[in-house]
């Protein structure tokens, strides 16, 4: 249960770094991120793997705000 509410936190904090995305959107990318562009990609990612991607992707839009500074 912890890394499911480690989930919702990471989601949280992207859509305050990432505003102008969707819900949707973000756990569509993050489950892109976890296990590549393909349909199934949202069912079969393990929370786990959702967890890492969301934190890769929180990171490279932190990223893009340092350099947009």
């Amino acid at each position: 249960m912890i890394v499911q509410q480690e989930l919702l936190a990471a989601l949280a904090e992207l859509s305050e770094t990432a505003p102008e995305l969707r819900l949707g959107q973000l756990v569509a990318n993050i489950a892109t991120l976890a296990h590549g562009a393909k349909v199934e990609a949202i069912w079969d990612a393990e929370d786990e793997e959702m967890l890492a991607a969301a934190k890769r992707l929180l990171e490279h839009y932190r990223a893009r705000t340092r350099h947009n500074c």
